[in-house]
């Protein structure tokens, strides 16, 4: 299985924020849209940071609450590590496990095309390992 395969069933649809929108702002999107993470994008680069609730997190823990009037750049990761909609999904899952972190976008061409959680991953490689389970109990009971 590839990542596209998890998009085609999800969606390619991707909140952004950009880098001069406040926290505060982007609390909000994350708390409307029931999401974890923003990516950060510009005119020119539509993947140059990611603004998750670890971010965030971790910029209040260190500033205080002046964080909330901060600007996204000042909190995002950057660069981002991206995938291509082509990539394994184990590679992907591997990638997001060694490099501790819960999402990243697909990106295609220098274009932007979607983002997978380490959620989307694992729920898609479950139900692949239920489906080749339930293949093999039926073919051991007709054997």
């Amino acid at each position: 299985m590839r990542v596209e395969d998890i998009l085609r069933e999800k969606g390619t649809n991707v909140a952004t924020t950009s880098p001069d929108a406040n926290i505060s702002s982007a609390l909000a999107m994350l708390r409307d849209r029931g999401i974890g993470a923003l990516v950060v994008s510009t005119a020119t680069n539509p993947v140059s940071g990611i603004l998750s609730e670890r971010d965030i997190v971790r910029a209040f823990a260190a500033r205080g609450s002046s964080v909330l009037t901060e600007s996204v750049d000042t909190s995002m990761t950057s660069p981002v590590v991206s995938c291509a909609p082509e990539e394994l999904l184990t590679d992907a899952m591997a990638t997001m496990t060694t490099k501790r972190f819960r999402h990243i976008p697909v990106v295609e061409a220098g274009k932007l095309v979607g983002i997978v959680s380490i959620g989307d991953l694992v729920k898609h490689r479950l139900d692949e390992l239920e489906q080749e389970t339930s293949s093999l109990r039926a073919y051991i009971a007709t054997a």
